[in-house]
Formats: structure tokens, sequence, C-alpha cells
């Protein structure tokens, strides 16, 4: 190990445990990281160029397309190679382990697949074609179907300080809730009732690590992900880990250092390898997880774009879009945003929460409930409860489902909001469900009684094949409209995700972005119209650094715009034009 390292890692495991306690943790840890460099067959790669412009992230569910008599994930598998490999280099599976309850992320074994789905060669099949995985790391918590905590249950001594006992009296009223449901679970451990800590059901049983042994094993079932081919780990639910009775058991000290613990030991073994950090929290306290810049994750998601985007389109407004996104800025060259619009969970709404009013929040609310969504809530310090997230396809938020509005308007409207997500300063993560204009799946909420289950059907694959090879289809609209921006998206530098990024207030109902390669040689002005009435923008080269003459040739359309013609530009309703400036000198 490089000194530097070592260092670090000893210092976080002093200040999680003690001096004594981390010595012999870190001795412990050695041998680990010495047993993973004998097994491990992938070459030692830096992490230089971290980030690329052909990065784009396709989200879902391991079983979500399936086949008769074909596992999953070789239907996923063969769904990427014939429709997306041109465009998304990388797959997020989902928890793809054996589960007890909330479609995975209640995890039996960390080191299997579920069976159903397929197997660790199912897995590693997608490396052969180029694909790099995302895995899940849902450490914050673990099956009640789990063997770490059946021997719990027996009083087996090797577990008895992995999860976190409470006795039901104790005052836990500052402890931040994610859920409306309690916050401890009854059991019975050797004959005897005790009280465990469950922040998101009590299926789902917290860990504990103030015990040593709990994090060491964790750690291993990390580096056991990297030696199975994660090429990005995300840690789920990652600002809940460690808790203090007493605090808000959310963004703890603590919790940052196991991040950064985390981020040494993968610096010391696999440096590709990057960290991405899930936190459904506002703004200000999700970039918290950037750390330095280069001591905690390498990309956190942009859980308040989905509620402002849909605010913009809902409204015909993209004022309050524009204004958060002019304060956005990478940490370092080291770090980039994760931008999506929807995923396996819903559009939460604390991330809006100081940048929308309590107005516009209950707006997008009922504006859910009236397109046939549902809402999921938490419970607050005093006992009540408000709205957490909005469970609804992405789609069908921005669209009446019971609208007689022609569909290519609909479809119109919803590619301009994944517009956004694209010209965007980072990485794009594509929920699979918007990328085939899915609908809400109100049946299954019917019959699991789970709001979330409204975007997460699983689907036929021969059905969506043969709905894409209908021009008349909704999939097929918004399918092969999305695949066009993404072609475009991934051809640009102007859109790296090192790219610099500025907010243009050209119109409120235009969402203006200037995109500058990182070596400053292309430059993209992305225009998205947010309403649905023609909107007249005004172009200054000039002012936005661009000298001399040239022109305005939008690559989405070969479209070209001279200013010797006209300074000012017209977007029709729902337009997106990606601008790209062509000198001419």
């Amino acid at each position: 190990m490089s000194k530097e390292n070592v260092k670090k890692i000893q210092n976080h495991l002093a200040f999680l445990y003690g001096p004594q306690t981390g010595e012999e943790c870190f001795a412990r840890l050695q041998e680990m990281l010495d047993r993973f460099k004998r097994e491990n067959r992938r070459p030692l790669q830096t992490n230089s160029g971290l980030f690329d412009v052909r990065d784009v992230i396709l989200i879902t569910y391991g079983d979500l397309l399936t086949e008769p008599n074909q596992p999953p994930l070789q239907s996923l598998q063969s769904f990427h190679q014939d429709y997306l490999g041109e465009t998304i280099n990388i797959v997020h599976i989902l928890p793809f382990f054996p589960y007890s309850s909330d479609d995975g992320f209640s995890v039996i074994d960390y080191k299997a697949v579920n069976p159903d789905f397929g197997s660790w060669q199912d897995i590693a099949q997608f490396h052969t074609y180029g694909v790099k995985l995302m895995f899940d790391a849902v450490i914050n918590h673990i099956s009640s179907a789990s063997n770490w905590f059946k021997n719990f249950l027996i009083g087996d001594p090797n577990y008895e300080n992995y999860f976190i006992e409470v006795s039901p009296d104790t005052d836990l009223s500052m402890v931040a809730r994610p859920r409306a449901l309690p916050l401890l679970a009854a059991v019975s451990v050797a004959g005897e009732t005790r009280h465990v800590w469950t922040t998101f059901s009590a299926d789902q049983i917290d860990l504990n690590y103030q015990n040593p042994d709990t994090l060491l094993d964790i750690l291993e079932v990390l580096l056991f992900y990297v030696l199975h081919g994660a090429n990005l780990i995300r840690l789920d639910a990652i600002a809940y880990l460690w808790k203090e009775i007493g605090t808000s058991c959310i963004h703890l000290p603590q919790t940052h250092t196991v991040v950064q613990l985390v981020r040494a030991v993968l610096e010391e073994v696999a440096p590709d390898v990057l960290l991405i950090t899930e936190t459904n929290v506002p703004h200000e306290e999700n970039l918290s997880y950037f750390g330095n810049g280069y001591n905690e994750a390498h990309m956190v998601y942009h859980f308040s774009l989905p509620p402002l985007t849909a605010h913009a389109l809902i409204t015909g407004s993209a004022v309050y879009l524009s204004k958060w996104a002019s304060g956005l800025r990478a940490r370092t060259e080291a770090t980039t945003f994760m931008n999506f619009s929807a995923s396996h969970d819903g559009v939460g709404i604390r991330p809006a929460l100081g940048i929308l009013s309590p107005e516009d929040i209950d707006f997008l609310v009922s504006r859910t409930l009236a397109h046939g969504g549902k809402i999921s809530s938490k419970t607050n310090p005093d006992g009540s409860t408000s709205p957490y997230e909005l469970n609804i396809t992405y789609f069908d938020l921005l669209n009446d489902p019971g609208s007689d509005e022609p569909l290519q308007i609909q479809v119109k409207r919803f590619l301009v909001s994944q517009a956004i997500v694209l010209a965007m300063v980072g990485i794009p993560g594509i929920y699979i469900h918007s990328l085939l204009g899915s609908r809400n799946y109100t049946s299954g909420v019917e019959e699991t009684g789970q709001p979330r289950s409204v975007n997460r059907e699983k689907l036929k694959l021969s059905q969506v094949v043969a709905e894409l090879g209908d021009p008349a289809s909704l999939r097929h609209a918004v399918f092969y409209g999305y695949q066009h921006l993404l072609k475009q998206r991934i051809a640009y530098q102007a859109f790296h995700p090192n790219g610099s990024q500025q907010v243009l207030q050209l119109n409120d109902a235009v969402f203006s972005l200037l995109r500058i390669s990182p070596d400053g040689t292309e430059t993209m002005l992305a225009l998205h119209n947010v309403s649905q009435q023609v909107q007249t923008v005004s172009l200054d080269p000039t002012g936005w650094g661009l000298t001399g003459h040239g022109a305005f040739v939008d690559v989405l359309t070969g479209n070209r715009h001279t200013l010797e013609n006209s300074d000012r530009l017209d977007l029709n309703p729902y337009q997106i034009a990606w601008m790209r400036w062509v000198s001419e000198d």
C-alpha cells in the first residue's frame, strides 16, 4: 500500500473506532487487500480520465425484460446489443441479488445472483461487449431473511453486534425519517423480545457500523463486487449509515468517514472504479458527499433535477430550473453529477425544498394524483407526515393519461425534459421505462399495494420489440426520438462531463445552456423551449466569448442560423435546439 493511503485508512479507522481498535482493523483490512490483489485478474488502471463524453447510464432491473426459456439478464443483454450498443455504454443493474422485498433492496445474500435473473456468468458477459456495469451496494440494511440476521436471532455471538438494538422507550424524535413507518421492529432473539433499528421497513434491518466487524465484512463485499466486474459502485441510502442516538442519524461525520474509507480502499486496489452516492435529500446536503472533491464520491445524483424539470414543463417556465442550475459547479475534475429525471423509486420532493415554494410543491403533488400517480410520505419530527416522493412514470407526470391531446405533442413535451437531462453538465442516467415511454402501471400498484410499483412494470421483450417496430406506437416515438438525442449528445465534446456550463437567461420559457468542451475548442448552445408557445431568444455570440464570423448549426436538424440574417431565433413549442458554433474565419 502507498504511504499516503496507509495514513488515510489508518486515520479513518482511528476516527471511527479509536486508535487501538483502529489499528487492529487496519491489520485485518491489509490482509484483505493483499488477498484481493492476489485474486484480482483485472489490470490495475489509473484514475486519469475518469469520465468520457460517451458515458451514458441505463438504469434497469435485472428482470425487467423477460422472454420464455431465457434468463432475464440475457434478455437485457440482447436488448442492449440490438438497440443500445451505439448510444449507452454503462448499465446499472439494480440489485440483482436474492431478496425478500422492495424489488431487490432487501438483500438476502450480497454475493449471489438471484437465480431467477441468471448467473454471475451472465453478469460477466456484459463486459465481453464493452459494456461497463454499475453494481448496487445496499449496505445500510440487509434482509430479515439473510443468514446474518438469522444468526443474530438465534443468539450467535459472532453476529450479536451486527444490528442495532434500541429500547422502545428511547427518545428517537430527532431521527430523520424517510418513511412513514415505525423506526423499530420487534423481533425474538433466542426467545427474548428485542427491538432493532429499521429505517426503511421491518424487513430491512439496519446494520451496526459501530461494530468494526460489520464494516470489515461490508468492505469485503465491495471488493467482491470489484472482482466480479463492477466499474461503478452505487452506495444506496448511504446518508443513514451511522446511527448516534440524540442526533438526526443522517449525514453524520462517521458516515462521511466510511465513504472516505471506501474511496481510499478503491484508490489502492481499483482506482478506475467509481463511487456514486444515492442521497435523496436537499441539494446542499447532497453535494456534501463530494467531500473535498477527491476523497468521497466521484458522482452524486442530481436529485433536485427531476422535480425542477417537471415543474418547468408543467408550468411552461424554466425560471426555477435556471436559477438552480446557475449555481452548479463540479468540485473538481474528479467529480461530476449523475443527471436523471426518473428512477425506479420516483420523483423526490425533499431535494426541491428551498428552491420551489410550498405552493409549487403542492402543485406537483396535485398534478401527480390527477395523472393517476401516488404519493409516498415521510414522518416529521413532530409525528406528522409530509410528501416525500411522487410515484408516477415521468411521461405521465408531464402528460395526462386521460387527455385527448395529440400523442405527438405529448412526446415532444416529454423529450424536451429528457434533452435537458442530456445537455446538462454531468453523466446522464436513463431509467429504462423513460427510454421506452412507459405509462403508469396502475394494476401493479393494486396488486402489490406499493406506490412505487407504478414505475416498475416487468415487460415482455417480444412485446417491446413489436412496439418499437410500430411507427404509430408511443414506444416507437419516444425511443427513437431519445436515440436521436443520445447519438448527438455523445458525438460532441462540448457535452463532456468535465466541460464547462453556463446558464443563459434568454427567455423565461427557454432553458438555455452554453456548453464548452474541456479543451475550449467546441461550443454548444443548448436551447429547450419548455412551453407550448413559440418563444424567441436573442443570440449574442460575442457576449458569450465567441469572436469572429460564424454560424450556429443545429446538430439535431442540420439547420444553419447565420447572424447576418437575424440575431433572433424562434423556437417552436417544446422545441429542442442544440446549436454548435461553427467559426467561418
